[in-house]
């Protein structure tokens, strides 16, 4: 498998999945650009870990207003330093928060503005931005990381998550019929458990979720990484539009 024509933008890179699409990417010779959002020295380290095959690091807090469209025009110029046409979008970054119905009004009204923003609004104006480059280009390619609550759903108290991960879902299957003529690929990934931090660290919730995982464990990160960059490969171009379960069974559609 080979990426030396992938130059790709990863967001939320300084660590777990991100840091993991970000090595194997490289590994297959594409050069990445990493985003992070506040931990440089994270970021730096796994900058390091890639070597010559990382040609940036952009930090943006994809909780602002406008933080995509800026992201994604600081890449462009990185890329265009290098001689290297970004022509990769990976949305991995995320974050999930308590959102419950039953809770307080504050919490309500805060989760559901940060989760949209960071998980829809950015990717959103990532894409569209993307979207106009790739135009130009005849061709591009972007990767969702969307969740296994994008399909059926999250538990009671996470009820923000599961909607930002199902409407960036859409997004993505939008993308995928509305650009293929202008030579973009879009594909999604729907992971359930992945052992990362954002995995139950309580015993009983761990087992619990183990439970339910007919393979019996969560994801790796690693399985993750070695996913994006087949799709980013260009070997299976026809699977555009489609969306990788990757749960150990757990939902099986």
């Amino acid at each position: 498998m080979n990426l030396k024509h992938i130059n790709v933008l990863i967001t939320g890179a300084s660590r777990g999945t991100g840091a993991a699409i970000a090595k194997k990417c490289a590994e297959y010779g594409a050069r990445v650009i990493l985003h992070y959002n506040s931990n440089h020295a994270e970021a730096e380290a796994v900058a390091a870990s890639i070597g010559d095959k990382c040609v940036g690091l952009l930090t943006e807090d994809l909780s602002q207003a406008g933080a995509g469209a800026r992201l994604w025009a600081k890449a462009v110029e990185i890329a265009k330093k290098v001689d290297a046409p970004l022509n990769g979008l990976v949305n991995n970054a995320g974050i999930d928060l308590v959102t419950d119905p039953y809770g307080d009004d504050d919490q309500w009204a805060d989760g559901w503005a940060k989760i949209m923003a960071v998980n829809l609004q950015a990717p959103a104006d990532l894409c569209r931005a993307a979207l106009v480059d790739y135009r130009k280009a005849k061709s591009g390619r972007i990767i969702n990381i969307c969740s296994r609550a994008s399909i059926r759903g999250d538990s009671i108290d996470h009820p923000a998550y599961a909607a930002s991960k199902g409407a960036l879902l859409a997004l993505n299957k939008t993308i995928a019929r509305g650009a293929a003529a202008d030579g973009v690929l879009a594909y999604a990934l729907a992971p359930g458990w992945i052992n990362t931090e954002m995995a139950p660290t309580d015993p009983d919730v761990l087992r619990a979720a183990k439970a339910e995982i007919p393979l019996g464990d969560f994801a790796q990160v690693e399985e993750i990484g070695a996913l994006v960059a087949f799709l980013l490969s260009d070997l299976c171009p026809s699977a555009t539009g489609a969306t990788f379960d990757v749960n150990g069974a757990s939902h099986v559609r």
